[in-house]
C-alpha cells in the first residue's frame, strides 16, 4: 500500500468570459425585470387644498396600518417634507386619543 493517489482530471470547466466573472443568471436563473410601475406622486403636493392636520383623523387614517404603524414614504408615495408632517400629526392625534395606537385599542 502506497500513499500516492492517482492524478484525476476534473470535469469542471471555467465559464467563458474571464477570471472572476459570474454567470449572468446566478443560482436561481436569469434575473427577471419588473414591469414599469408608475411613480407615486405626493397627494399633498398635487392637490394644494389638502392640509395635514392632527384634528382630522379621516385623512390621517390612510397613513396608518391596521396594526397602528405609520405607512412608510416609499409605499404611501409622499414627499419627504409631507411625510414628516404626517408623522408628526399622527403622533399628536394619538397623544390626545383621536387616533388609536393599535387596532385593539380602538374605542367603540
Amino acid at each position: 500500500m502506497s500513499d500516492e493517489r492517482p492524478a484525476t482530471t476534473s470535469s469542471y470547466q471555467r465559464p467563458a468570459g474571464g477570471a472572476g466573472q459570474r454567470p449572468a443568471g446566478g443560482p436561481g436563473g436569469p434575473r427577471k425585470r419588473r414591469p414599469f410601475q408608475r411613480r407615486k406622486v405626493c397627494r399633498f403636493c398635487a392637490e394644494k387644498n389638502l392640509t395635514i392636520d392632527y384634528k382630522e383623523p379621516r385623512t390621517l387614517r390612510f397613513f396608518v396600518t391596521e396594526r397602528g404603524k405609520i405607512v412608510p414614504r416609499r409605499i404611501s408615495g409622499n414627499c419627504a417634507a409631507h411625510q414628516r408632517q404626517i408623522t408628526e400629526a399622527i403622533k399628536r392625534a394619538r397623544n390626545i386619543a383621536l387616533l388609536p395606537i393599535a387596532a385593539n385599542h380602538a374605542v367603540s
